[in-house]
């Protein structure tokens, strides 16, 4: 067995990894870079009029036969570990006829997430995988294993062929809603590995422990406690763990949670498949909002029913106004239109929960500057989504692997400080035999 990793050896984002035998070839994750070679926002518009060969040539895509559009398909199946688009958002180039595996609610989500965006999805085949359940793709036998994430629907997958394994970690944590899905994995992982793929997100952060959700909402229910204030919340609308935290702060403070309308999509498509608050008679104390520019466009292209089934539980411009000091609103920068038409609200809080890497992005920056203008108190109340030194550490103790592959990662070189074991420093595009 041989694997190859395309992109991700030296930065966060991007992952792409090829796995072949003599009978097989997959690939896991296909993601969008997060980052310019240089170091710099990726920014895809730069690209998009471009052909697939010149991506590849210009290494934007991966170099990967038979795997996109306009070849004939040499991959047997393309694993998705989760809903982010720095794992899924190349996807567009695949070839259709190539069979996706992945779990049934990251589909639901990337689907949705393309209808409420410019993003585009050319899944046309695809198998639902269940956590824990090994599968086949020729002589390769796949199990994948749920992960503790930020992202609802993530899995590190065990790649098995010819006596030989290989183990990718995906994004994941252990500080969580989901703590106890880790702590699963730890007692029930594989052993001695060959090859472990690990993520690093938090490494160059030296981060030991880092805060769980649950404190996140222990901090939200202070900010929320003060009186007469408008609170605004500029966070992830697929960051379930920390939308449930805030919905669990509202409850204990008596706030209503105002989230838009993708929001609440994101919410109902997902509460199928766990106890997820989303608007609907059970849960009340969730209003949906509807930005301007967003109602827009997903009116333009005639998919109104996707609206129309919050249209119950709406809440207007003036509703906020009036009840400014009982609301709890999630915003992005491009709702500013919709917050210069609500009025009174002058002196709110805006909690911050999200990198503090996106503060860099113009627009975020912007973003808040206008709010702290209009007198909103800044607080930032945010943990990772990615695991801390400590989790790594539990991670590859509770495997044991023979070798350590830093990936994910702007600081594969300090793996070696914190985790006991050998540590091989791929370069993007090697090809390492197992």
């Amino acid at each position: 067995m041989n694997f190859k990793i395309h992109r991700g050896t030296r930065e966060i984002g991007g992952s792409c990894v090829e796995v072949w035998t003599s009978k097989a070839r997959i690939v896991i994750d296909i993601g969008m870079p997060l980052v310019e070679r240089d170091g710099s926002e990726f920014d895809f518009e730069k690209y998009a009029r471009k052909d697939t060969n010149e991506l590849v040539r210009t290494g934007v895509l991966p170099d990967i036969k038979g795997f996109y559009t306009k070849d004939t398909p040499q991959v047997d199946g393309i694993l998705i570990s989760h809903p982010h688009i720095d794992h899924y958002g190349f996807g567009k180039f695949v070839h259709p006829h190539i069979r996706y595996y992945m779990g049934e609610a990251t589909h639901k989500l990337i689907e949705l997430t393309c209808r409420f965006t410019p993003q585009t999805s050319n899944i046309k085949n695809w198998t639902y995988f269940e956590k824990s359940v090994p599968f086949l793709i020729e002589d390769m036998t796949i199990t994948p294993f749920w992960m503790d994430h930020s992202a609802f629907d993530a899995y590190a997958f065990l790649i098995e062929s010819n006596g030989k394994s290989l183990f990718y970690s995906g994004d994941f944590r252990g500080h969580g809603r989901k703590e106890r899905v880790f702590k699963w994995f730890t007692h029930n992982a594989p052993k001695n590995v060959d090859y472990l793929l690990l993520e690093g997100t938090q490494i160059e952060r030296h981060t030991q422990n880092d805060r769980k959700e649950t404190d996140i909402e222990e901090e939200l229910v202070s900010i929320f406690s003060e009186k007469g204030r408008l609170n605004l919340l500029y966070a992830s609308g697929q960051n379930i763990d920390r939308l449930v935290s805030v919905y669990r702060a509202c409850k204990r403070t008596g706030k209503t949670f105002v989230v838009d309308v993708y929001t609440a999509c994101i919410l109902k498509e997902i509460s199928v498949f766990s106890s997820i608050p989303y608007p609907s008679n059970s849960f009340k104390e969730i209003r949906v909002f509807y930005p301007y520019f967003l109602s827009k466009r997903i009116a333009s292209r005639g998919d109104e029913k996707l609206l129309y089934q919050f249209r119950r539980y709406k809440i207007t411009k003036e509703e906020i106004s009036k009840n400014k000091d009982s609301i709890v609103m999630l915003v992005r920068p491009s709702m500013q239109v919709d917050l210069e038409r609500i009025q009174g609200i002058e002196g709110g809080n805006l909690v911050y929960s999200l990198w503090e890497g996106y503060l860099r992005n113009e627009k975020t920056n912007s973003f808040v500057d206008y709010l702290k203008a209009r007198h909103f108190q800044v607080t930032k109340i945010h943990t990772s989504g990615h695991a801390d030194i400590g989790t790594l550490g539990k991670m590859t103790d509770a495997i044991s692997p023979k070798h350590i592959v830093p990936i994910h990662t702007f600081s594969g070189n300090d793996y070696q400080k914190y985790l006991n074991y050998p540590i091989i420093r791929a370069k993007d595009g090697e090809t390492i035999r197992i």
